[in-house]
């Protein structure tokens, strides 16, 4: 078991949302799922919690009512090799969401999540200050980030 699993709290769609993030990430799958029984705030045989991974980042989903919501406090970066992997995970994650800015994004159940390729890391932390101001005002204007975009605003 890893030291730190992120716990997500839904009101009663767990299970539901562990089946969609598992069908969008690779090397995921659901590992458990676990359902209330005589006690408990949810009727006896409900979902109650579903262990899932993530390309083997471990996550447990939680029905227990709507007192909690996600908001983009907490956020989930995805780290993207290309322009592929970007445009794989937006399109997944946006439908029945949200495009946010800046490479964020909200999904249909609220959660936040960012889609960040690499090579922006690297331009809006370059050593060359006029290059890297030049990546970071291009990617202020994007919702979901363009890497050819990017480039040719470094090259000014």
């Amino acid at each position: 078991m890893q030291k730190v699993t992120p716990f997500l709290w839904f009101d009663h769609q767990a299970e539901e949302a562990a089946q969609f993030y598992v069908s969008v990430f690779p090397n995921s799958r659901i590992l458990e799922v676990n359902r209330y029984g005589d006690v408990g705030p949810r009727p006896k045989g409900s979902v109650m919690t579903v262990v899932f991974e993530l390309d083997g980042q471990a996550f447990t989903a939680l029905n227990a009512g709507p007192q909690y919501r996600f908001n983009p406090a907490v956020s989930f970066m995805i780290d993207c090799a290309d322009q592929a992997e970007v445009d794989h995970y937006w399109s997944k994650l946006t439908a029945g969401g949200e495009e946010v800015a800046c490479g964020w994004l909200t999904d249909k159940y609220g959660l936040s999540w960012q889609v960040t390729p690499r090579r922006l890391i690297e331009l809006v932390t370059s050593p060359d200050k006029a290059k890297a101001n030049r990546a970071m005002e291009a990617m202020m204007r994007m919702k979901k980030i363009d890497i050819a975009a990017l480039e040719r605003a470094v090259k000014g």
